[in-house]
């Protein structure tokens, strides 16, 4: 649900890369925690929505991830970003990368398991590489990219059933994911056009991004939903993991994942994050899976992994 450069899936760091922290806990146990928590985000959307509206879980989880970037900052004796022009282009990134496709989710997640969200999740390297083509020319295309391409929007189709004519699928639900996430490279090549080289480090940025988010999900939560009666506990906690751990705490471990392994070894998170949402919601929510989901999700990750090779430079 994150993201460490522009060219993998979901919201991270922007800006120059940070500095070499020295690492505390080895990188292969910091790799499987953010694998599990972004893994577990899926099922804990899903967990929010049974007690609070879409909007609702959206601005929770933003606001619990702001506050513990808040701390961090705080700690490390960092500042917000400054200048309007830098504020304009992170408002603009904190709806592509931040509000736009968690509240997407939240509302796929209604009607589609949380299996699906996950697996529709893993498609976004494959818009990133369609996009990419178009948008950045610095991106050239190569034979093993575009078989990489066309094999995952295979998989896609195999997932979602197409040789039944898309039989028992919310087309709804799966289309607001699918939207999801499509949101995430398109707000990173707007990052990259905008944002990449700014002076601020990652942490600044990456706060004031989720700043923004936040604020814009107050203003828009309540025109469209109205404060609950109750406030159901375990859906408020759920919210609460999907903020602090989800949102927060996964920027600050990928900030050390990146500056120790390097971004090809980090974006590596994004082909376990499928597997672990859909074991997720089968053990703890019941959730049924056909034969064609995991396959069609093992095509996916595979045209993913393709698109993300970059040409050998020969000597």
């Amino acid at each position: 649900m994150s993201s460490v450069t522009a060219t993998t899936t979901t919201p991270g760091p922007v800006g120059p890369a940070p500095e070499r922290p020295r690492p505390r806990l080895d990188w292969r146990l910091r790799f499987g925690a953010l694998s599990l928590i972004w893994g577990f985000s899926f099922l804990l959307i899903k967990i929010g929505t049974q007690g609070y509206a879409p909007f609702q879980v959206t601005l929770g989880r933003l606001a619990f991830g702001t506050a513990v970037l808040a701390v961090a900052m705080a700690v490390r004796r960092e500042r917000l970003p400054r200048g309007a022009r830098t504020w304009g282009h992170l408002a603009v990134a904190g709806l592509l990368l931040n509000a736009l496709p968690f509240s997407l989710f939240a509302f796929a997640e209604l009607t589609i398991p949380s299996t699906l969200a996950g697996i529709c999740n893993a498609t976004s390297p494959l818009w990133g590489m369609a996009l990419s083509l178009v948008a950045l020319s610095e991106d050239r295309p190569t034979r093993v990219r575009v078989a990489g391409l066309g094999l995952g929007f295979l998989g896609v189709l195999t997932v979602l059933g197409a040789w039944q004519g898309f039989q028992g699928l919310d087309a709804r639900g799966t289309a607001l994911a699918l939207l999801a996430s499509l949101s995430y490279p398109v707000g990173w090549i707007y990052v990259r056009r905008t944002l990449a080289g700014n002076s601020h480090s990652n942490l600044s940025l990456t706060g004031g991004q989720l700043l923004l988010a936040t604020v814009q999900l107050a203003v828009v939560t309540p025109l469209f939903t109205s404060l609950p009666s109750t406030f159901a506990v375990g859906p408020l906690l759920a919210v609460a993991a999907l903020g602090t751990l989800g949102t927060g705490l996964a920027v600050l471990v990928q900030y050390g994942l990146v500056a120790e392994v390097g971004p090809t070894t980090g974006q590596m998170v994004t082909y376990f994050v499928p597997v672990i949402a859909a074991a997720a919601g089968v053990v703890l929510l019941g959730e049924t899976l056909t034969w064609s989901t995991p396959v069609g999700a093992a095509i996916v990750l595979a045209g993913a992994a393709l698109t993300q090779m970059k040409p050998k430079h020969r000597p």
